[in-house]
């Protein structure tokens, strides 16, 4: 799976960035798709993902460090300001906010989904 880096449009759509980044659909069209210009919640994001045929996995893993991480994975972030969505792809941290990263954004609290397929 390539990435292509996705920045979130504004500061509610890191989910729909995030699902632009491993479908390759432009954000905007995600939105439409999910009718939902605002958060993202687990939910929408499976499905989203498991109706464009990339799997994720249904379960939820506490990571504190990325040696931790599977090779392609959804994240979940307690940031400073709020819960974040972000990718992590073979090494390399895709963040919709903070943009292509060698580890996490400042976070508490980290939760990833691995990606299976796609």
């Amino acid at each position: 799976m390539d990435i292509e880096y996705v920045h979130e449009p504004d500061d509610l759509r890191c989910g729909q960035a995030v699902l632009a980044m491993l479908t390759g659909i432009p954000v905007d069209e995600v939105s439409w798709e999910l009718d939902n210009f605002r958060e993202t919640v687990l939910k929408e994001m499976k499905q989203y993902l498991r109706g464009h045929g990339i799997g994720i996995s249904d379960v939820r893993v506490q990571v504190s460090s990325r040696e931790e991480l599977p090779e392609i994975c959804l994240l979940s972030l307690e940031t400073p300001r709020c819960w974040h969505w972000s990718l992590y792809c073979r090494g390399v941290f895709y963040d919709p906010e903070h943009g292509v990263m060698d580890d996490f954004p400042v976070s508490v609290r980290r939760y990833c989904w691995e990606i299976t397929a796609g």
